[in-house]
C-alpha cells in the first residue's frame, strides 16, 4: 500500500512467460557452451541439479533510519541459516542467506533486488519494503519469487511472484475496525504517503460491518519528533459527546510511540477515550516502554496475524534464537517482523525438501507453490496455499491467501488474547472501498 498506483497483471500468461524462461535460457546456455567448447557452469538462479552446492536466498529490510526499522528481520534469517547449517542444511545442501538495507529508500529497494538477481538467488524471503514499485519489476525479470513480504504493500497480494504469509494491513485493518464497533467516534491517524491514503477504507470496511460510521482520517507526517497538534486534534473529534467514550487508533508505524507520547499528556485536559492499534506499530516493548498498566494503552485492543508471542507454538522460532542469536537485541520473539520471517523460512525450508535431490532454483521453488503446494505452519497460520486468483481478487488482492488476524488486548501491561482462535477477515475484505 505504498508508492505510485498501477495496476498488475495477474493472468496465467504472464506466469507462463516466466517459467518458459527457464527453457529459452538453457536452450541458450547448451548452444553457447557447444559453440565454445568448454565447460558451462549452472544457468544463473540455480543452485544445479544435486550435490553440495549452497542454495542462495535473500532478506532484506530497513536499518537505521529515521522512519520504520525492522533489523530483525535480516538479523534473524541470519541466526536460521547457521541453524539449518548446523543440522546439516537443506537436503544436505548449506543455505546461504544475504542481506540487504534497503534503507527505506526506493533506490536502496531496487539495488537491494538487482543485487539478488545478479546473485542468483532462488527467493526472497521474509522481508520487508514499502517500495514494490522498485523492487518487484527487478525480481519479476528475474523470476526471483518474493515468499513472506511483511504485508506493507498493495504487490505483495498481486504480483504472481509473491506468496505472503499473512494479510498484511488489509487484514488488520479490517480485523480492527470489527473490533472497535462499539466505539463512539474514532479517530485514524496515518501517514501522509500514498500507503497511508489505503488505511482509511480498510478500517472503515470493518467499522461498517458493526454498523458504525466511518473514521475520522487524519493524515499526519510519518517521521515527525512530536504530534501533540495531532493528538489534540484527535481528542477533540473523539470527545464531542463525554457519554459516548470514542477510539483513537494511530498508525504511524515507529512513529507510533512518539505519538503516543504526545498523547498521553494531550488527553488530561480531555474526557476519557480508548486507544486501539495493530501489531507492527505497537508490541510489548512498546507497551512497556510507555508506561504498562498505567499507560495509554492499557485496555487497547491490536490485531495481529499471528498468536501472542508467549503461545508455546512459537517455541521452534525461540528454540532458533536461544541456539544461534542469544544476547542478539536486534532479534525480538515478539516482533511481527521477526515472525514473519520465522513463518517465510519454514515455508522455504519446506518448498526446498519437497524437490528432494531435483534442482533448486528461483524457477523450480516458484512452480512448486504455484502447483498447489500446501505450506503447514505449524498452527501459526491456517495451512498456506497460493493460487493464481483467491477469494479477494475482487477486490485487488488476489495473492491474499490468509486473511486471518488475531484479536488481542493488554491488560495489567501485558499483551494478551482477547479472543480464542482466529478471525476471518475475508468477507469484510470484499465489502472494502478501495481505490486503484
Amino acid at each position: 500500500m505504498t508508492g505510485r498506483r498501477r495496476t498488475r497483471s495477474t493472468s496465467l500468461p504472464g506466469l507462463l512467460t516466466r517459467h518458459a524462461r527457464k527453457g529459452v535460457l538453457s536452450a541458450g546456455t547448451a548452444v553457447a557452451c557447444a559453440s565454445l567448447l568448454a565447460g558451462c557452469g549452472v544457468v544463473p538462479g540455480t543452485t544445479g541439479g544435486a550435490g553440495d552446492d549452497p542454495i542462495t536466498v535473500m532478506t532484506w529490510a530497513p536499518e537505521k533510519t529515521k522512519a520504520t526499522n525492522k533489523p530483525g528481520m535480516p538479523a534473524f534469517a541470519r541466526a536460521y541459516a547457521r541453524w539449518v547449517n548446523a543440522g546439516g542444511g537443506i537436503n544436505g545442501r548449506e543455505l546461504k542467506v544475504l542481506t540487504c538495507n534497503d534503507h527505506n529508500d526506493s533506490v536502496a529497494a531496487a539495488k537491494c533486488a538487482r543485487q539478488a538477481a545478479r546473485e542468483n538467488v532462488v527467493a526472497v524471503v521474509g522481508s520487508y519494503s514499502q517500495y514494490a514499485d522498485s523492487f518487484f519489476p527487478s525480481l519479476e525479470g528475474a523470476g526471483i519469487p518474493y515468499i513472506g513480504g511483511y504485508g506493507i504493500t498493495n504487490a505483495e497480494f498481486t504480483s504472481p511472484l509473491s506468496y505472503p504469509v499473512n494479510g498484511g494491513q488489509p487484514a488488520l485493518l479490517a480485523g480492527l475496525g470489527r473490533a472497535l464497533a462499539d466505539c463512539g467516534p474514532v479517530a485514524l491517524i496515518r501517514p501522509d504517503t500514498i500507503a497511508g491514503d489505503q488505511l482509511p477504507p480498510l478500517l472503515d470496511s470493518g467499522l461498517k460491518s458493526g454498523g458504525h460510521a466511518p473514521a475520522r482520517d487524519q493524515r499526519a507526517p510519518e517521521d515527525a519528533t512530536e504530534y501533540t497538534g495531532h493528538a489534540e486534534r484527535a481528542l477533540r473529534s473523539t470527545t464531542v459527546d463525554p457519554e459516548d467514550e470514542g477510539c483513537v487508533v494511530p498508525a504511524l508505524g515507529d512513529r507510533n510511540g512518539t505519538f503516543m507520547d504526545s498523547f498521553r499528556r494531550a488527553r488530561e485536559e480531555y474526557p476519557e477515550v480508548r486507544t486501539a492499534a495493530v501489531l507492527g506499530s505497537v508490541d510489548q516493548t512498546v507497551i512497556d516502554a510507555t508506561g504498562g498498566a498505567s499507560g495509554p494503552y492499557e485496555g487497547s485492543y491490536i490485531t495481529g496475524w499471528y498468536p501472542v508471542a508467549s503461545d508455546p507454538r512459537w517455541d521452534g522460532m525461540k528454540q532458533v534464537i536461544k541456539e544461534e542469536a542469544f544476547g542478539d537485541n536486534r532479534i525480538d520473539p515478539a516482533d511481527a517482523g521477526v515472525q514473519t520471517t520465522w513463518i517465510a523460512y519454514s515455508v522455504f525450508h519446506r518448498v526446498v525438501e519437497s524437490l528432494g535431490d531435483g534442482e533448486v532454483s528461483a524457477d523450480t521453488v516458484a512452480e512448486a507453490l504455484d502447483d498447489g503446494f500446501k505450506a503447514d505452519t505449524g498452527g501459526l497460520t491456517p495451512t498456506l496455499q497460493w493460487r493464481f486468483q483467491d477469494e479477494l481478487a475482487a477486490v485487488g488482492f488476489p495473492r491474499l491467501v490468509n486473511a486471518n488476524v488475531t484479536l488481542q488486548v493488554v491488560r495489567d501491561g501485558r499483551l494478551v488474547s482477547a479472543r480464542k482462535g482466529f478471525v476471518d477477515t475475508t468477507r469484510t475484505l470484499q465489502d472494502a472501498d478501495v481505490n486503484y
